[in-house]
């Protein structure tokens, strides 16, 4: 029992992570540009997932999982979709505000939980479906300002980037889910470890050869400003170490559900390093976003 309920605190320290990471992407993207900040996370981040896997198998004394190619599948369309996704949101945030973005890019858990069920077969209860529902609308109430249409969304902007990304962030959080299933052996943490530096890899791989094609100038930047980089993709490989256990244990939904307790430490960050205040409104859509989390926790 102890052991299941171990994706509840893993989520939220996964998402406190993030937020710092994204914050820190944020400032990188003036300097590198949308990709040149979107690798980042995944160059300087990969060399944080082999120390802790190597962690990982010399605490548990188990051996690595062997992949087959259906991890390699599920593995590889993550990465890809988290790569399109990260790239969505820090062009977004260049023109929307950093915890506002944020929000836009929650739409994921309803989309998490849709792909979930198709590709993967994970069912919610109607309690835990509500949950998603209520939260989702919490953030939808942050989002939409007062006076704006839906349909400003068919004309493109930081909205529409905002939405696709967190589109994107749902298939990569399925791929990822369906890629520790996939292996046949090992603990959840040794599965998870295993899956973040397939992942990142390959994630470091693609960008690197992207950057080295077409903006050369991105990729030397980067290198330049490797501390506030280094600090980024640290960040970054611990959400997603604490994300991958989360995966381990429970549906992509559920993680992804209590993982708006992101817009809160958005707003703390927008507020501290982004002098941006929220709203009464953006104060009540975070308290659906409570009452949403709240049902989760009952519903498990």
């Amino acid at each position: 029992m102890v052991t299941a309920l171990l994706w509840i605190p893993a989520t939220i320290a996964a998402a406190a992570a993030q937020t710092l990471r994204n914050a820190m992407q944020r400032s990188l993207t003036d300097v590198l540009g949308t990709v040149g900040a979107t690798q980042v996370r995944f160059l300087y981040g990969f060399p944080f997932a082999l120390i802790f896997l190597g962690l990982v198998t010399a605490v548990t004394g188990e051996g690595l999982p062997a992949p087959g190619a259906g991890f390699l599948a599920f593995v590889t369309a993550g990465a890809l979709a988290q790569i399109a996704a990260t790239a969505l949101m820090l062009a977004a945030m260049r023109r929307e505000g950093f915890a506002v973005t944020i929000a836009y890019t929650k739409s994921e858990p309803v989309q998490v939980a849709l792909f979930g069920l198709i590709v993967l077969g994970d069912r919610l209860t109607m309690l835990g479906a509500g949950a998603v529902v209520v939260a989702t609308l919490g953030v939808v109430m942050m989002s939409v300002k007062p006076g704006s249409r839906l349909t400003s969304l068919a004309r493109g902007g930081p909205a529409l980037a905002g939405i696709a990304s967190g589109a994107c962030f749902a298939l990569a959080a399925i791929g990822f889910r369906g890629a520790i299933l996939a292996l046949p052996e090992g603990s959840f943490l040794v599965r998870a470890t295993t899956t973040l530096v397939f992942g990142l890899g390959i994630q470091t791989l693609v960008l690197l050869a992207y950057l080295a094609l077409f903006d050369r100038g991105a990729l030397i930047g980067s290198f330049r400003a490797w501390r506030p980089s280094l600090f980024a993709g640290f960040m970054g490989a611990l959400a997603s170490q604490f994300w991958f256990v989360g995966f381990s244990l429970t549906s992509a939904a559920n993680v992804r559900t209590l993982a708006l307790v992101e817009v809160f430490f958005a707003q703390i960050a927008a507020r501290r390093l982004f002098a941006q205040s929220a709203s009464r409104r953006e104060i009540a859509g975070m308290l659906l976003v409570c009452l949403g989390v709240a049902m989760l926790f009952a519903a498990q």
